[in-house]
């Protein structure tokens, strides 16, 4: 099979002749031809869509020594005419080539080998080996990146055997010991790849890191290239326009306005927390105050939060150290229950616990004296207070 792509990677129409077409061991329906411009999976680069003879190609796998285009409806016999979206191609051969540019950089400046590349739908990533980036580190390496954009330097291929290899100064070794494909940017990168590139530096348009983060013992760094960059540069200023409108700040004041609600927010809601639990302690002494003939504190309540029914059953027992506190919660679906336990009440709440989550074939657990769970809505919070009730007078 002729492989247009490489030939010429601009390509985006052209004639072929339909060998045989059939279907995978999943039952996918796909084509081969003698010739093809559709690159398929392969070198950390995704598969060409676009269509043959009308019919949609949805991926391209080399298989068997032969590349399969996957169809949705089979092909007419005959003379098939191809067309790739080429939107999609000069997107992959950016990002690709970008990456090239980008490791290089990294390699040339700090010694940081890529050890392995992801393009992505929206974001590109290389995985360099180092346990550490620093900011001025992944500045120099965009600048040098895009140095070499815009210089526009031009990108060669050749094809060389094994043997030539010493011939070139390669950043790493390939993949492949025969049939071996250089993508080389004279004077900076020589590369063994299998993908497709532009034929100059230049059209990448630009290069930008993103973000990166520690990925076992390398660094992932995110980066986007061409018109991704623009992209991203579209999504952010809409989000900015919307931020300053919204804080009612220029863009430069942004972060500050943004920090100064961060920081009242987490004020307000420190008082918030500091009156809540005001209000739960007074509502602590309330229910003690309901059952001060008793020795224990029982309640149910609805659509109340876990965190409250925990901080209400504590600040009883811490009010009355003989108290033995169940306090249970019906929600739409499901019941809670929070049990505690004074030091002076002798009762055991992680006994209590495992025989209430039986009898709902609910999950929780706890210790001696704090205990909590939850389960299917089977039975009221009335009737489950009432089996609490047993239990602990059975005991």
């Amino acid at each position: 099979m002729e492989k247009l792509y490489y030939q010429d990677p601009y390509i985006k129409e052209f004639k072929a002749q339909l060998l045989h077409q059939n279907t995978d061991e999943q039952g996918n329906l796909y084509a081969v031809l003698n010739q093809t411009a559709f690159y398929p999976t392969g070198g950390g680069q995704p598969h060409d869509t676009g269509t043959l003879s009308g019919v949609e190609v949805v991926a391209v796998e080399d298989v068997d020594d032969e590349i399969r285009h996957y169809i949705k409806m089979p092909l007419p016999q005959g003379e098939i005419e191809g067309r790739i979206d080429w939107s999609r191609r000069l997107d992959h051969m950016q990002q690709h080539t970008g990456q090239h540019v980008l490791s290089a950089a990294f390699a040339e400046l700090f010694n940081y080998q890529t050890v392995s590349f992801h393009l992505g739908k929206e974001i590109c990533t290389i995985d360099i080996h180092t346990n550490a980036l620093g900011e001025d580190e992944a500045t120099a390496a965009e600048a040098l990146a895009n140095e070499i954009v815009f210089e526009n330097r031009p990108i060669e291929t050749k094809w060389i055997s094994a043997a030539e290899i010493t011939q070139y100064p390669l950043r790493k070794q390939p993949s492949v010991t025969e049939n071996i494909r250089l993508v080389i940017i004279p004077d900076f990168d020589y590369n063994g790849c299998g993908g497709t590139h532009p034929s100059s530096t230049g059209q990448v348009s630009s290069i930008k890191i993103l973000d990166w983060e520690k990925q076992k013992q390398n660094i992932r760094v995110q980066f986007v290239c061409g018109n991704r960059v623009l992209k991203q540069l579209h999504e952010k200023h809409k989000v900015m326009k919307q931020l300053t409108a919204a804080l009612n700040a220029p863009q430069e004041d942004v972060a500050d306005a943004a920090m100064r609600i961060i920081q009242d927010a987490k004020i307000l809601e420190k008082n918030v927390e500091n009156k809540n639990e005001q209000l739960l302690f007074f509502e602590a002494k309330e229910l003690l105050n309901q059952h001060k003939t008793e020795d224990n504190v029982q309640a149910v309540f609805n659509d109340r939060s876990i965190k409250e029914l925990q901080t209400l059953a504590r600040k009883i027992t811490e009010l009355a150290d003989d108290s033995v506190v169940i306090l249970v919660n019906e929600l739409e679906d499901k019941l809670q229950f929070v049990c505690a336990s004074g030091n002076g009440s002798g009762a055991n709440m992680k006994k209590l616990a495992k025989e209430l989550l039986s009898s709902i074939n609910g999950k929780g657990g706890g210790n001696e004296s704090f205990a909590q769970g939850g389960g299917p809505k089977g039975m009221s919070g009335e009737e489950l207070l009432q089996i609490a009730r047993q239990i602990l007078s059975d005991n």
